[in-house]
């Protein structure tokens, strides 16, 4: 005999499955793609090939499904990908690429607050392009989205413009270190701090590591890029201290009730515990390297969802100020790189 406990179970399996299905068939179109083109990556694909689909009318069943893979699962992408974080490397590493972090996320915020400002653009896209270009592109971009309650617009277009200067710094940043004379260290440095998304930094510093004839500007870039990860946690809980304040505001103003547990961004809290267990618990690296792999299929997964909640036309009218935006923030990150390595001696 079914309890009424099943049959709502069945109910919601129902109302979300068909969303969950089709987020996750293009995922596997991407992830292949973006397996063959790491230099652009499955979550770009994901979120091109989501457009391309919102332009086709679908079925109200397949609504609550993308909702949820856009919002539920990005959140738990964000946790799987802290088992990539050893600790123990972070710190050592970390201690003298943290002046150089705190110098360059600065930097992106002040600018970001500045130049958007200037050119009027809607808040929350702009802390996107902000926290995507200072932090880790797409993971920064996840991370945030759900924190700030952005929508999918939003999350689509700064993510099309992080993979825009990402594409650009693979050709232009080795030419440009020559032009400095970076030993490979410096380069390593500058293109940790200053490149978005992992893929990418892996791509700029092996680039520069082939002309080197030597791994050290890529081994080096990596372990920078995920110490600059771990910025990841400060930064969302900052933007979920701001909407809880807000939002007690507001609330407070209507006579409303405020809950401040509902707000916080307790995935946050799973990415740190993942990367501490991945530290000092003896996980076999198959084990680690699946979870964070899952971890990197599901952000894909939600990018798909999110380009096929999308406003394509929408997003197509309105990104020029955006782009300039992202480009502000971008030219201020990489030269405020530069400086301090000079100023510190590292250059």
């Amino acid at each position: 005999m079914t309890t009424i406990k099943e049959t709502r179970l069945f109910i919601i399996i129902s109302q979300y499955s068909p969303g969950v299905a089709l987020s996750f068939l293009v995922a596997i179109l991407a992830w292949f793609l973006g397996k063959q083109l790491p230099q652009i990556g499955g979550a770009v694909f994901a979120i091109v090939f989501g457009m391309i689909f919102s332009l086709v009318r679908r079925k109200p069943c397949f609504e609550k499904g993308l909702s949820f893979s856009g919002k539920k699962i990005l959140q738990y992408s964000i946790i799987l990908l802290g088992f990539e974080m050893n600790m123990h490397s972070i710190l050592v590493v970390g201690y003298s690429s943290l002046w150089i972090m705190l110098f360059t996320l600065s930097s992106a915020l002040i600018s970001t607050i500045i130049i958007s400002k200037i050119l009027r653009i809607q808040t929350n896209k702009a802390i996107l392009i902000g926290v995507g270009t200072s932090i880790c592109g797409g993971s920064a971009i996840a991370a945030t989205a759900p924190v700030i309650h952005a929508d999918e617009e939003d999350v689509s277009q700064a993510i099309s413009i992080i993979f825009l200067f990402n594409i650009i710094a693979i050709f232009l940043f080795p030419a440009l270190g020559h032009l400095f004379g970076l030993s490979d260290k410096g380069f390593a440095m500058w293109v940790g701090t200053a490149v978005n998304d992992t893929s990418s930094v892996v791509a700029t510093a092996s680039a520069w590591s082939q002309s080197a004839q030597n791994n050290t500007a890529l081994a080096y870039a990596v372990i920078v890029k995920l110490t600059r990860t771990l910025l990841i946690v400060p930064i969302t809980l900052f933007f979920a201290f701001y909407m809880a304040w807000k939002a007690k505001k507001d609330t407070s103003a209507k006579s409303g009730n405020y809950s401040f547990v509902r707000i916080f961004p307790w995935f946050v809290l799973g990415f740190l515990l993942a990367a501490l267990t991945a530290t000092f618990l003896p996980i076999p690296e198959a084990v680690s390297s699946t979870l964070v792999e899952t971890g990197k299929f599901l952000i894909v997964m939600a990018m798909a969802a999110i380009g096929m909640k999308t406003n394509v036309r929408k997003l197509l009218t309105q990104s020029l100020r955006p782009l300039l935006l992202g480009l502000g923030v971008w030219f201020f990150v990489a030269t405020v790189s530069l400086l301090v390595q000079m100023i510190s001696g590292q250059f």
